[in-house]
């Protein structure tokens, strides 16, 4: 009979069928580090996106419109000649255009492999670090909410697909001056070409793209084209961390420079 005395049973690492050491982690080195600089640099992006999500100001300068209100697809959008106007949701819409079509790009980072491991890390610490011990008593995985979630990957990868696609036709539209006039080239030309080729390998380098392409493939040689295709996606697949942080920062730096635009702080500089 219990008498309230016995001491707490231990779990993970110092359940008793493990040894029985005593510090967390032997690592000496700075371990903390790597997911320290993950945290604030996500946080960074998630306080500067969401500043600029609620706004609704300052995102189109012709011929360019941010690539976090792209497409517009309520009534309350700014008139964009020629632009993203997709007036699916009527006036009854009054908060910022942007709460619309975040969800999908969003959803799609926030259930990617890649930046799961990165919150994992660096806001839950599960685990921390290689060889750290995580704070945890018990784990679930991704079988319970809100986790669970993780597993629509695919699906926001089949929805990012579009929105990267319109993302390409804004970019088309930057070869016009601010008259509306084509064959012209500004700064703000090269930084969407740059965002956009970014977003693609991004995107195309999902896991999820990988398995579409050839995960389910017996025998290779009956696809031959599939195949090449999964050889390359596979090979994007390899920078995908890289192609994470790139393509992240390269679209808030697309979104702050259209701000500058907008509010009237920087003109921008044409090449031709």
């Amino acid at each position: 009979m219990a008498t309230g005395t016995e001491p707490p049973r231990l779990t993970g690492v110092h359940d008793a069928s493990r040894a029985a050491i005593a510090a967390r982690h032997l690592r000496t080195d700075r371990w903390w580090l790597a997911p320290a600089a993950t945290a604030a640099g996500l946080l960074a992006f998630i306080v500067y996106s969401t500043w600029r999500a609620f706004a609704n100001a300052d995102y189109y300068a012709a011929p360019y419109v941010s690539p976090f209100y792209s497409p517009c697809l309520a009534e309350n959008c700014r008139e964009m000649r020629g632009g993203p106007n997709l007036d699916l949701f009527g006036s009854w819409w009054g908060l910022s255009p942007a709460l619309l079509i975040l969800v999908f790009p969003l959803g799609f980072r926030l259930t990617c492999y890649y930046y799961r491991k990165a919150y994992y890390r660096g806001f839950w610490a599960s685990p921390p670090a290689c060889a750290v011990a995580e704070p945890h008593a018990t784990y679930t995985g991704e079988t319970r909410f809100p986790l669970i979630l993780q597993n629509a990957h695919r699906y926001f990868f089949y929805a990012a697909l579009p929105v990267a696609g319109i993302l390409t036709y804004d970019t088309v539209l930057t070869f016009r001056n601010d008259r509306y006039e084509w064959g012209h080239m500004g700064l703000g030309t090269l930084l969407f070409l740059v965002n956009i080729a970014l977003i693609w390998a991004y995107t195309l380098s999902c896991h999820s793209c990988r398995h579409i392409m050839g995960g389910r493939l017996r025998h290779f040689s009956r696809h031959p084209v599939r195949y090449r295709l999964w050889g390359w996606i596979s090979r994007l697949n390899s920078r995908h961390m890289l192609l994470a942080w790139s393509s992240l920062i390269s679209v808030a730096l697309c979104d702050f420079y259209v701000y500058l635009l907008a509010s009237g702080t920087f003109t921008d500089p044409r090449i031709f």
